[in-house]
């Protein structure tokens, strides 16, 4: 079994699990565009829970982390909810999906504000620079895509979409926050020789920020590559047909 037929097979066993929710909402009167909305809202959450994290928080408290990460994979939930709501509830549309991708994107920006901010709040520089970099690696995964199926080229290929991405922030989140309360939010391992700290509490959450943000862009640029050849080679072959 390839990567793309253990994603589909996946799908369909998530698909199996959530219909009863998503039959219940269709019943409730929700549309799909409603449920997306709904995603945003909850993403904008986590944005707050972050920004508290700062403001009400202090460098050693990452319960605010563990509980943004919880609400991070909670708002996943509602990516994969729409689209299900609408196939179900026959309510598929044209627009329904340019909003669920438009409002995608700002769920992911506005997530990445909140860790942004987080993050510079408490110092945490370097991280916060990767974070940023994740964010714009992110965004490019989606752009890259989504330009090319405007041109009619398929582009799936790659590491970190946007399911990967939900669950890679939201675990290492909730990683975090829990092993605050075992080893403390201040907890440092020092290696001797070595006259800074090698690891942190912290660093369970930044290390996979610090992973995707490296993944992501190398996944926008491997799109970049792929789409230049198939359209280099369609360009070719209308020369070839025209002369």
């Amino acid at each position: 079994m390839n990567k793309d037929e253990f994603r589909v097979a996946l799908q369909r066993g998530i698909y199996k699990v959530i219909n009863p929710f998503v039959r219940f909402l269709i019943k409730a009167g929700l549309t799909p565009n409603m449920v997306t909305t709904i995603g945003l809202v909850l993403n904008i959450g986590v944005a707050v829970i972050f920004i508290i994290g700062v403001e009400e928080g202090n460098r050693g408290d990452l319960t605010y982390v563990g509980w943004a990460g919880f609400l991070v994979l909670f708002a996943g939930i509602f990516d994969m909810l729409d689209g299900q709501v609408a196939r179900l509830g026959n309510m598929s549309s044209t627009f329904g999906a340019f909003y669920d991708s438009v409002l995608d994107r700002y769920s992911e920006m506005v997530m990445f504000l909140g860790i942004c901010y987080y993050l510079v709040g408490h110092h945490y520089f370097f991280s916060s620079l990767f974070a940023f970099i994740a964010l714009i690696g992110s965004v490019m995964v989606s752009y890259t895509r989504a330009r090319a199926e405007g041109l009619r080229v398929e582009c799936k290929e790659g590491l970190m979409q946007r399911p990967e991405r939900v669950v890679l922030v939201g675990i290492s989140a909730i990683s975090c926050g829990v092993a605050s309360n075992y080893i403390g939010g201040d907890y440092k391992l020092f290696i001797p020789g070595i006259p800074f700290h090698v690891f942190e509490t912290m660093s369970i959450f930044t290390i996979p920020i610090t992973v995707m943000a490296v993944l992501t862009n190398i996944t926008a640029v491997n799109r970049l590559l792929s789409v230049k050849k198939i359209l280099d080679k369609k360009d070719s072959d209308e020369i070839s047909i025209n002369r």
